[in-house]
């Protein structure tokens, strides 16, 4: 946030406030904080998201900024959402602030600092909190800046573009900082466990009805319960920010692992569909000779897959209509159909986006293995299932009196699935329903 005379001459409105931008960069759960470097003119040795004055439009200046204060543009980090703006005065300095917040999610960790930081660490969004975290001095309402981007309930029931994996981090997240907040507010109005583990199971209980069809989110959060109960007596904030903390942490570890168990099995060709991030690292860290790409209608999330691996397997990249997966795999030498999983059910049938099921039945007919990847926490309790479904106008938007049916996911039968790769291995359809068993404990201990 460099304030020299001409920055501030441009960033000011009629009423004297100064507008900038202020960029949270998150990776792994966690997001990026730099300490400003005595080259600034305010809040120097303070800690803040990445930042400087709005001096043209909010959403061009805050791409400009990341990419002078940590050299990373491009692909390398991807808008989230940007947030309401925050106006405050600071009374030592005699100033107006109007910040305009954003989130984005960002592909590494490695970063190039500008002279305007000194330092730079990745930590759980909690510890802006200064009740849970150490003597980091932030810059001024960086909370309330950060709680105008985070993820919420809404968010995740909204999020139609990523998969059930990432929105259940999400969703553990939503329940971090809410159970950060509490302990901080501790000290203004003191401790009630009873009060906080009413509010945070009733949190949790509306992140497991804002995706009732994916296991893997039930799972996770029902693990964060269950794990802040401990020996059974009733858990506070404390607990549950702990758990939320080390289980996003775990989820993450599960992810990668099954992620890297499956790119182990990818040799030749391989056709996919659909936008899972799992399914994407196992492809990468596998490099196939060849990738089939479905498109995935109505949002067509096939095509930024396609777009992504093109850029970084060495292997050639082709994308279809959903319409001719059967013909792809009659007519093409296709070695193993590799998807996702929103939910594995018990008698280990996989239910995904819509489209999955063609492809392996298509698969089964052509002979060829369908390996599913997903880590065991998406496999349900439940044999019942709860498919949802998108916009009818995503179909047709016409005047004709007809019936649109717009399913988003559908299911696909266990006998057309050769494996479920994990973070425990290979498991085989029948395998399921004793992981399915294990979840169940967790529903027992912990499900608000």
């Amino acid at each position: 946030m460099s304030d020299s005379p001409s920055d501030r001459d441009e960033a000011g409105d009629e009423a004297g406030a100064s507008h900038v931008v202020t960029a949270f960069l998150r990776n792994r759960g966690e997001i990026l904080l730099l300490r400003r470097s005595d080259s600034v003119g305010t809040y120097t040795g303070q800690w803040g998201g990445v930042s400087g004055f709005a001096e043209g439009t909010p959403d061009d200046q805050v791409r400009v900024e990341i990419r002078e204060e940590t050299s990373l543009e491009g692909d390398a980090v991807s808008l989230v959402r940007s947030g309401r703006p925050v106006e405050f005065t600071d009374p030592e300095l005699d100033r107006e602030w109007v910040v305009h917040p954003f989130l984005f999610d960002c592909e590494t960790r490695e970063v190039e600092l500008s002279e305007e930081h000194d330092a730079a660490e990745w930590v759980a969004p909690t510890e802006l909190l200064e009740a849970v975290g150490d003597d980091r001095e932030t810059v001024p309402e960086l909370w309330t800046a950060y709680e105008r981007v985070a993820p919420t309930v809404r968010s995740i029931a909204a999020d139609d573009e990523h998969g059930a994996a990432s929105l259940s981090v999400r969703a553990l997240e939503v329940l971090r900082d809410r159970a950060g907040l509490l302990v901080a507010e501790r000290d203004a109005f003191g401790a009630d466990p009873d009060d906080e583990w009413d509010e945070l199971a009733e949190l949790a209980d509306r992140l497991l009805e804002a995706r009732p069809s994916m296991a893997v989110l039930r799972n996770r959060v029902n693990r964060v319960m269950a794990d802040a109960m401990g020996d059974g007596t009733v858990a506070g904030a404390p607990a549950v920010l702990e758990s939320a903390l080390s289980n996003v942490d775990r989820a993450l570890a599960a992810d990668a692992d099954a992620a890297g168990n499956a790119s182990e099995r990818l040799a030749g060709s391989v056709a996919t569909l659909s936008r899972s991030g799992t399914v994407l690292d196992a492809l990468e860290g596998g490099n196939p000779s060849r990738v089939f790409v479905a498109e995935s209608r109505p949002a067509r999330e096939g095509i930024t897959v396609a777009e992504r691996l093109s850029g970084t397997i060495d292997g050639s990249v082709s994308v279809h209509t959903d319409a001719a997966i059967a013909h792809v795999l009659a007519s093409d030498d296709v070695d193993r159909v590799l998807v996702g999983a929103d939910t594995v059910l018990p008698d280990g049938s996989v239910v995904n986006k819509t489209g999955t099921r063609t492809l392996s039945v298509a698969a089964a007919r052509e002979g060829v293995p369908v390996s599913v990847v997903a880590a065991t926490d998406k496999v349900s309790t439940r044999a019942a299932v709860n498919l949802e479904s998108g916009d009818r106008t995503a179909v047709y938007d016409g005047d004709a009196s007809v019936d649109v049916l717009n399913p988003t996911f559908d299911v696909t039968p266990a006998d057309c699935v050769t494996e479920i790769v994990t973070e425990r291995g290979a498991l085989e359809p029948a395998d399921i329903e004793a992981v399915a068993e294990e979840l169940r404990g967790l529903e027992m201990k912990g499900e608000p």
